[in-house]
């Protein structure tokens, strides 16, 4: 049947399962929201507070649903203000469409108003994106950009949509998604036989988790994998929850913030085997002096992530669930006792630890954990309060921290949260956020007092931006050059003034009545909880320094 342009638009949005678009209105824009406003009984719209949140929002979707998140905008300002999300959902492979509209056909490159290259500036920070000219090219357009954000490395995708092309009309035909098959590349029988090999060779294996695995949906074969080499487990923060972090053979986080077992471990180890991860500097530390002492199996979907930071013994490219499938089928049993008890003795010397005498922000997190069983989306802003997160909060399953890892963005959590929450409403949604995150979209409390979005804002405020403070203490002589944000800003009434029920905590007592008082709100709740200006992330690892030179508090003070 004939339509117009922009009921395909939600028509094809249709098509793909859509049920929650999150945006924000604007003149070219304005025919795809007419036709929102006609089809308003089959999909929703969330209206954020800046577009910037509609990315986040849609990104946060994504991630707690493994399902594509969809952001709309209009053009100019509208749009470049979606960057950001979009950098941020491309740079933790997280499937996401972002649709703009654009000045009509004769109007591009003049300067008109509200007229940006939009796919010019997005080109770098997307998987693929495409500028929609004709409003035949329309419903192929919006399909193909749903495939290229799902298959393989998952990414961001942007369509941007001339306002002429919204207002034509054209034959319009219903399609069922194409199925998306995992992407297996046909591994030469030597090479599965030559990981084997390797496994069997081992006397010392450890196992690193990365987003690949949450992304392949592959925790179960990657259980079988651990248990049948008989290995410990760490992971990136990307990685959290692939592997339950309730398991004795989990050994905690790698990296500049991981622990001590597992930086101390991974550098013992004789063999590392990497499932989906991208070797990060985050996590190599010293990329030359990376896991030194072992051979490395890296298996990923990308190809072109495979000996790019750290070069490796043996790279299996293809789906982390499809390859730890085939290894599972050849593999026997392999037993290492010995080894699992240095890993164990190394957890035991080195566990995390924090001032018991004072409110401090993993004291907070454990006390969400143990209201929430473990089972609680976590949503994290970015510094102190997202390492904290990572830390203490223990993820028995892929999909519950919900984090900005790649690109580090401020200012993330809030509206992902609020995406979250849309995706699994039946799931406590908590966002951990520090002071200085928090004001980056703390506007995005409007939206979920809008739609009365039950979510848990915990802000620990220690009124310095924590993370960058810390390292100015450890690194620059402690200058604190623009960290300090002792000020006026009253975070609770802020709260109350943009419609939610706030709550401040100032003694280890309060935090854990004020989380149970904000789980039986029913809406969006806001928990400022005061503490000291000088609470670290231990363990770290120096810039530049290999992982095994991690050191703790204890060490500073020696």
């Amino acid at each position: 049947m004939e339509m117009k342009g922009s009921d395909i638009v939600v028509e094809c949005l249709l098509e793909q399962g859509v049920d929650t678009v999150f945006g924000y209105p604007g003149g070219t824009i304005l025919e795809i929201y007419d036709s929102l406003y006609k089809y308003q009984d089959k999909i929703n719209h969330v209206l954020t507070s800046h577009e910037q949140g509609a990315a986040h929002a849609a990104d946060g979707y994504a991630r707690a649903t493994g399902k594509v998140g969809v952001c709309m905008a209009t053009s100019g300002p509208g749009a470049t203000n979606l960057v950001t999300g979009i950098a941020t959902a491309q740079m933790d492979s997280i499937p996401l469409v972002a649709i703009t509209a654009n000045q009509v056909v004769p109007l591009l490159g003049k300067d008109s108003f509200q007229e940006v290259d939009i796919t010019g500036v997005t080109m770098p920070i997307t998987k693929h994106n495409f500028i929609v000219k004709r409003v035949e090219d329309l419903a192929p357009t919006i399909r193909k950009a749903f495939q290229i954000a799902k298959e393989g490395r998952p990414g961001a995708v942007l369509v941007d949509i001339t306002k002429d092309v919204t207002l034509a009309h054209c034959e319009y035909k219903h399609l069922e998604p194409e199925h998306i098959e995992r992407r297996n590349y046909t591994y030469p029988t030597s090479t599965i036989k030559k990981a084997i090999e390797m496994i069997e060779e081992s006397e010392k294996p450890f196992v690193f988790v990365g987003g690949g695995a949450v992304a392949a949906n592959a925790s179960a074969e990657l259980k079988e994998f651990v248990e049948k080499i008989d290995a410990p487990v760490t992971d990136s923060l990307m990685g959290k929850g692939a592997f339950d972090g309730t398991n004795p053979r989990y050994t905690g986080m790698l990296g500049m913030h991981g622990t001590k077992a597992s930086n101390l471990g991974v550098s013992q180890c004789d063999l590392l085997v990497v499932v989906g991860a991208r070797f990060s500097d985050r996590v190599t530390g010293n990329a030359k002096k990376f896991a030194k002492h072992a051979k490395i199996i890296h298996i990923d979907v990308d190809e072109a992530e495979i000996n790019k930071n750290v070069m490796v013994d043996l790279g299996i490219v293809g789906d982390a669930k499809s390859v730890l499938s085939a290894l599972n089928l050849l593999l026997k049993q392999q037993n290492h006792p010995q080894w699992l008890k240095e890993i164990r003795a190394l957890k035991d010397q080195y566990p995390l630890s924090y001032n018991p005498d004072v409110l401090t922000g993993p004291y907070v997190i454990e006390q969400i954990e143990a209201l929430t069983d473990s089972n609680a989306i976590i949503c994290t802003e970015v510094g102190q309060n997202q390492m904290w997160a990572a830390q203490y909060y223990h993820f028995r399953r892929p999909r519950q921290l919900i984090t900005s890892g790649g690109l580090g963005t401020m200012g993330y959590g809030l509206g992902a949260s609020i995406g979250c929450k849309y995706g699994k409403s039946e799931q406590y949604v908590f966002n951990i956020a520090g002071d200085g995150c928090f004001r980056m979209n703390m506007n995005e409390l409007a939206t979920a007092s809008r739609y009365n979005v039950p979510i848990i804002e915990v802000i620990l405020n220690n009124h310095v931006l924590g993370m960058v403070r810390q390292w100015q203490t450890l690194f620059y002589g402690k200058r604190y050059s623009a960290t300090v944000l002792n000020d006026k800003v009253d975070f609770c009434k802020v709260a109350e003034g943009l419609g939610c029920k706030a709550i401040k905590v100032t003694k280890k007592e309060e935090v854990a009545p004020a989380i149970q008082e904000a789980m039986d709100y029913n809406g969006p709740v806001v928990i400022e909880c005061m503490i000291q200006e000088d609470d670290k992330v231990f363990p770290m690892v120096a810039p530049g320094a290999a992982i095994d030179e991690v050191f703790d508090q204890n060490d500073v003070n020696e």
